[in-house]
């Protein structure tokens, strides 16, 4: 008979998501008329906005006519997609052939841990967006220190405790926590790669919502990061893309592994036999996004965003509330409960859904992630169901 790959056994039982989805259920089973509003899942809420839309119809009208049908594209992503890349999102700091586009960061971040394999020690943000974890443990990892970030420490991480990691994973601004890496805690952490000979994985999903300006949106915007960064990031919650599927990661001629071969030339070569390339669809969509007027509107999207944690952190302040500012996340202290115990109850006493913490990594626990991506309406409505909290927590 066919073998288990026997990774899977050392996974939790249940993903993070999956899990809160379940519990919802059982609820609305027991209680079909409550009312949930979701300030759980990292899901965009808001329609695309109009010229970001007609470049996604227009995409899919071309493919209705002779002329301008096109079958499959290049693995490595359109060209003028990943110029455009280049010039507007990294300002030239990188080169067109540095950007691959793919369906997604959460996908991209999957093939990456792929292609380093399971002979690797890693080390990652906790708490950290969960794939970076499990997927390591589905290929094999072993190897695995967990960098403790809490308010003790601004969250960003002693990195001392990962000296001799062969990756160091790490996302600004951070998921779930909210925090953001200055430029100079930036600076410590590629100083410390190039010493240590460690590439970094950097998630930059969601540096469009960064507005301190001390905190770059790039890890490439670090002199020296080129030598020992890779960077993977999406126009999932830029541009509300999380249904239509786009992302890029970069990856620098200049980045090698320890026998001096090219780690760029080993990622082309994984693209072209495990992946046909993005959606020519969503490629057309991505233009869009960064015309001159896609980017006008994508301001848009993320200003109605931060307003919304604006006004959920305004209304927590009693709490210890941290994020929120650059990021559509806001992490929130429940001392004495365990996280999901407090998830159990804003969902029972509130029909309120959030994340709990402790899904992110054991620094997690006690905290509550909120997500500002939701309607304005069903914010407003959260807020007023705020003030039955002190009943119960």
């Amino acid at each position: 008979m066919t073998k288990r790959n026997p990774n899977f056994a050392n996974l939790k039982d249940h993903y993070l998501f999956p899990e809160i989805n379940q519990r919802k259920k059982a609820f609305l089973a027991e209680h079909p008329e409550a009312k949930l509003i979701s300030l759980g899942i990292g899901d965009t809420t808001e329609p695309l906005l109009p010229h970001i839309t007609s470049t996604l119809c227009q995409g899919a009208s071309s493919l209705g006519e002779r002329d301008t049908y096109t079958g499959y594209g290049p693995e490595q992503g359109y060209s003028d997609l990943r110029e455009i890349i280049a010039k507007t999102i990294y300002r030239g700091s990188v080169t067109p052939d540095e950007v691959f586009i793919s369906d997604g960061a959460k996908c991209d971040i999957g093939r990456l841990q792929l292609l380093f394999g399971s002979d690797v020690s890693i080390a990652l943000q906790d708490p950290a967006y969960p794939v970076y974890l499990d997927g390591s443990i589905m290929q094999g990892v072993s190897r695995i220190t967990l960098l403790p970030c809490t308010p003790e420490n601004d969250f960003f991480p002693d990195l001392t405790k990962a000296k001799g990691c062969d990756l160091l994973y790490f996302c600004s601004p951070n998921n779930p926590t909210g925090a953001t890496a200055t430029r100079q805690q930036l600076k410590s952490l590629v100083d410390f790669a190039r010493e240590q000979r460690s590439i970094i994985i950097y998630d930059s999903a969601y540096s469009a919502y960064i507005q301190n300006s001390d905190c770059p949106k790039s890890i490439f915007e670090i002199e020296g990061a080129k030598e020992v960064a890779l960077e993977t990031s999406s126009f999932s919650k830029m541009a509300g893309f999380t249904g239509v599927r786009l992302g890029w990661t970069v990856v620098p001629k200049d980045l090698f592994f320890e026998d001096g071969s090219s780690v760029h030339k080993d990622w082309s070569r994984l693209i072209s036999t495990l992946f046909n390339g993005a959606s020519n669809i969503a490629q057309n969509g991505g233009l869009g996004v960064l015309s001159e007027r896609g980017l006008e509107e994508v301001k848009t999207h993320i200003a109605f965003y931060l307003e919304n944690a604006r006004l959920l952190k305004e209304a927590l302040e009693n709490f210890e509330v941290y994020g929120g500012e650059n990021a559509p996340y806001l992490w929130v202290k429940f001392p004495g409960k365990s996280s999901w115990e407090v998830f159990q109850e804003f969902l029972e006493e509130l029909h309120l859904v959030t994340t709990p913490g402790s899904g992110f990594g054991p620094s997690g626990e006690g905290f509550l992630r909120f997500s500002a991506f939701s309607s304005r309406e069903n914010v407003q409505k959260a807020i007023k169901r705020f003030s039955k909290i002190s009943t119960f927590v």
